[in-house]
């Protein structure tokens, strides 16, 4: 894979940077990327240990492996048609690969150092997502731990009297 400048002559970035959690493998993508989006596939969730993933896309003619590469290992998915690609030493997600989109690779965006050039807007395959998935309800500080939020359990309704007639 070819190398490029992280930064061109007038300073403005041309790649985006991603690592791992070791920081054994690190990749570049060309700015901006494709599209991004949140992946709430059942694939996805497991592969990543959460409720979704969130990912950005780009061409693969514009992503580079910089560092690494011996580090990379592949899991051929065949029941979501693709592979997936992680770090051998600390066992992070890397990147995404679909059999459909030979021309494609899709990155977590967690693992960007940098701005990517795209807000996920998207959300694919939302019909999979776990009920027990965060889906923007009201939050509050929970008092005495600094910085975590809860849900309030809600209040239960009084059952209205019957009006007598």
């Amino acid at each position: 894979m070819r190398r490029t400048k992280a930064v061109e002559d007038n300073g403005a970035a041309s790649a985006a940077r991603a690592r791992c959690a070791c920081s054994a493998v690190q990749l570049e993508l060309d700015y901006p990327a494709f599209w991004a989006w949140h992946d709430h596939s059942e694939a996805s969730r497991r592969a990543h240990g959460a409720a979704y993933a969130t990912y950005v896309g780009s061409w693969k003619s514009r992503f580079r492996i910089v560092k690494g590469a011996k580090s990379i290992r592949r899991y051929e998915d065949k029941h979501a048609c693709g592979s997936r690609s992680f770090c051998n030493t600390c066992g992070t997600p890397l990147f995404y690969e679909r059999d459909r989109a030979p021309k494609w690779v899709n990155i977590p965006r967690a693992l960007f150092d940098t701005r990517t050039g795209r807000e996920p807007r998207y959300h694919l395959h939302i019909d999979e997502a776990p009920e027990w998935a965060y889906r923007g309800e009201t939050l509050a500080p929970l008092k005495d731990y600094p910085g975590v939020m809860w849900e309030r359990p809600g209040r239960k309704k009084k059952p209205s009297a019957a009006i007598p007639l």
